[in-house]
C-alpha cells in the first residue's frame, strides 16, 4: 500500500469500492475481452502501484468462462473512481455492459499482505 505525505493527500479520507463489472452476453463479447485484457491488466498494475487498486478477480461461469471483474477499489473520493472509470480499458473498450459500485469499508486492510507462498501453499 503507498502511504501518502504530502499535504493534498494528508488527513483526507480513502473510500473503498467493490466494482463489479459484468461483461456483454453478445456473440462479439469474449472477443472483446480478450482484446482488451493486456490494457485492462496493465492500468491494474499501475493502480495497484498506487494504491488505488487493492484486490481484482475475474468473474467465471459455470463452462469456465470469464464473464465479468471484481475489483476492489480505494479512492479519495468517488470523482476519483469515476476518472478511473474514464479510462478503464474494460469501460471503453465495450467490454463491461453494466458496472455495479458500492461502496464499503474494509476492516483491517492489511490482512491481504500475505506473501505468496501463503496462497500457493494452500493450493497444494
Amino acid at each position: 500500500m503507498i502511504f501518502y505525505t504530502d499535504k493534498e493527500h494528508i488527513n483526507r479520507t480513502f473510500m473503498q469500492f467493490i466494482v463489479i463489472g459484468r461483461d456483454g452476453t453478445d456473440e462479439k463479447a469474449k472477443e472483446r475481452r480478450l482484446a482488451t485484457r493486456p490494457a485492462h491488466l496493465k492500468l491494474g498494475d499501475e493502480l495497484v502501484i498506487s494504491g488505488n487498486m487493492w484486490y481484482g478477480a475475474a468473474l467465471w461461469d459455470d463452462k469456465n468462462e470469464m464473464i465479468g471483474s471484481m475489483l476492489l477499489m480505494d479512492f479519495l473520493s468517488k470523482k476519483e473512481l469515476q476518472e478511473w472509470l474514464d479510462r478503464e480499458p474494460y469501460v471503453t473498450g465495450g467490454v463491461w455492459k453494466s458496472v455495479e459500485i458500492l461502496k464499503c469499508n474494509v476492516r483491517n486492510p492489511w490482512q491481504f499482505n500475505r506473501p505468496k507462498e501463503f496462497y500457493t501453499e494452500k493450493q497444494k
